[in-house]
């Protein structure tokens, strides 16, 4: 639906307003926390607060809290985004130049803290996860949500260990495993040696872009990835890109929960997510969503959820 006079004229009085422009700027390119605009920004927190409470409320951007954080995007309306697109492309960009200067260094930050984080869990991946909840019962779940197959070709990403290749790859006649921890390549390597499986490549890739092509594998995993990503739609975008005609994505993560230590801990960014925003990513990516299974500890803790999607298949033509 297209905005009305009136409230187009809100939104733009929202942004009409030098650090709101800054912010819009900042937020057209990722999901920011309060901390993380205000630190870019170097302004106070209340002060920040108060200009996204603006915007938000106009329309023009999107509050979601996340455990103890509270994080913003630009709206999800097609239109509200297209008159962003609109007002940022006419400015003078000199002064979001230095904003972005200072948001990647926010981001190195970020990375440097993750690869520590990963490099040194890497030897016990497999033992960590395994705290959360029972393993064996998430792994079942997966290879009946994936099916029996068999694939001609399985991608997964952020393959860390190469689990998701060693329970599958019977399956395939090709896998491949991206990851950005030569570490964790290292270990998926021997892994997939121990499990026998000839015909499985592994690379050293970005979740946001793998490189591969279009549509062309038949069955993509993103197995406990989503939750360390600062933009966990653009990498479902991405894994959605690859699935082909009839394919399938197989998205397994947390569901939302409480349990705020595992950012310190762990490197988590986002506490868990909801089956109406995962739901929300496929439909934008295309993908027919199926429902989503849970997963509940036998104990406290956390909730596994396997959200399953597939491409539809291309139309065939008919015979004369």
């Amino acid at each position: 639906m297209s905005l009305t006079a009136e409230h187009t004229i809100e939104a733009l009085r929202a942004a009409g307003e030098p650090t709101r422009l800054r912010i819009l700027s900042l937020l057209a390119g990722e999901e920011l926390s309060v901390m993380e605009l205000s630190r870019v920004l170097d302004q106070s927190q209340p002060r920040v607060s108060r200009h996204l409470k603006l915007m938000t409320d106009a329309g023009l951007i999107e509050r979601f809290p996340d455990g103890a954080r509270v994080f913003y995007r630009v709206s999800h309306d097609v239109d509200a985004r297209r008159l962003i697109d609109t007002v940022l492309d006419l400015l003078d960009d000199a002064e979001g130049e230095a904003d972005h200067a200072r948001l990647n260094a926010v981001r190195d930050e970020r990375a440097t803290a993750a690869a520590a984080y990963f490099e040194t869990v890497a030897p016990s991946w497999d033992r960590i996860r395994s705290l959360y909840v029972s393993e064996s019962a998430v792994e079942n779940a997966i290879a009946r949500a994936a099916g029996p197959g068999p694939f001609d070709r399985v991608v997964d990403l952020g393959t860390g260990s190469g689990r998701m290749l060693t329970l599958l790859g019977s399956r395939a006649r090709m896998s491949i495993g991206l990851d950005l921890s030569q570490n964790m390549l290292n270990i998926a390597r021997a892994n997939v040696v121990k499990a026998g499986l000839d015909r499985v490549e592994l690379r050293h890739g970005d979740i946001f872009a793998t490189r591969l092509p279009g549509q062309s594998a038949d069955l993509v995993l993103v197995h406990q990835v989503l939750h360390y990503l600062v933009d966990p739609a653009a990498a479902v975008a991405e894994a959605a890109r690859l699935v082909s005609p009839g394919g399938k994505l197989l998205i397994v993560d947390f569901a939302p929960h409480d349990l705020e230590q595992l950012r310190d801990e762990h490197q988590h960014r986002r506490l868990g997510f909801a089956d109406e925003e995962i739901g929300r990513w496929l439909a934008d990516a295309g993908l027919d969503a199926s429902a989503s299974i849970a997963l509940p500890p036998d104990t406290a803790g956390l909730t596994v959820t396997i959200w399953t999607a597939t491409r539809p298949a291309a139309a065939k033509r008919s015979v004369a």
